[in-house]
């Protein structure tokens, strides 16, 4: 027997929009899934306008803008576009902006003649000691993804380690994307110490009505991949070069997904404590 989607939860939902009438008599499975489809679609806003302004900055010519300080200026444009129309707040203004800077102190490192992890060839106005001022919207558009599915899909954690514990261990990550260049990369042992941590973390959505679960880990490696994906996509389109790119464009390493897991933990650690630390100020208040 077909489950029918219940009438007032469609009246209540705070998006109704994307379940139209003739939905409502689905199963809950399909409606379960078509609304987690659509909620990670208006998760990834940012990420996808940053990603069609990279192809389109390939295909027209602005004349004397360079093509870096052109997408500069659009993901300037979309990021007060979506506070000025309320699909973001200004606290996750404030916190997209810290993963900017985070972001882009790492282009930054990682672009000097010194180690030249990857470059930017292209001329631009904006660029700070050979990265791009856009870069950091890169990492920004992970945080912004993020902070969006959290609010729309009502994230919450469970068996979550100790505070301390998860922003040591973020931290410890982020440094060793500059140190391993000097005293070794202990990316492997951090991943061994990850998967201790979280373990028995599970992270809870809820699409619409039921709520699902899958465990921390798995959540960090699916988002690690898809962002390998789309740093194929940015590379294709000139957004920055790989040292095996320059002569002509190849896939992006599966290594670079570890990697780029890795900095998704950073993010998440610091997109959760500070959920976690609006949740308790919220609680203390109330009580008192």
């Amino acid at each position: 027997m077909s489950v029918i989607y219940p009438t007032s939860i469609i009246s209540n939902y705070a998006c109704p929009w994307y379940l139209p009438r003739w939905m409502r008599s689905l199963p809950l499975p399909l409606l379960e899934f078509w609304s987690f489809g659509i909620k990670e679609a208006l998760s990834c806003a940012f990420a996808v306008s940053f990603f069609i302004t990279l192809a389109l900055s390939k295909l027209v010519y602005f004349g004397s803008l360079p093509r870096y300080d052109f997408i500069l200026i659009v993901a300037l444009g979309v990021q007060f576009a979506m506070v000025y129309s309320g699909l973001e707040t200004k606290k996750e203004l404030m916190a997209i902006s810290l993963f900017h800077l985070l972001g882009l102190a790492l282009e930054i490192f990682k672009t000097s003649p010194e180690i030249a992890s990857w470059v930017y060839p292209e001329f631009a106005y904006t660029k700070v000691f050979g990265a791009p001022l856009y870069s950091g919207f890169m990492h920004a558009a992970v945080a912004s993804f993020m902070l969006q599915s959290w609010r729309h899909l009502c994230l919450r954690l469970s068996d979550y380690p100790h505070h301390w514990v998860a922003i040591l261990l973020a931290t410890t990550i982020y440094l060793n994307f500059f140190t391993h260049h000097y005293i070794g990369d202990y990316r492997w042992p951090l991943t061994c110490i990850l998967l201790a941590t979280f373990w028995k973390t599970k992270v809870h959505f809820k699409p619409i009505e039921r709520e699902f679960w899958m465990p921390l880990p798995l959540a960090f490696l699916l988002i690690g991949f898809f962002v390998w994906i789309a740093v194929n996509i940015v590379t294709l389109f000139g957004g920055w070069q790989y040292p095996n790119q320059v002569n002509h464009w190849e896939l992006v390493s599966f290594g670079k997904i570890g990697s780029w897991g890795l900095l998704v933990v950073i993010t998440f650690v610091i997109v959760a404590e500070l959920k976690l630390f609006s949740k308790r100020k919220e609680e203390n208040e109330l009580r008192g």
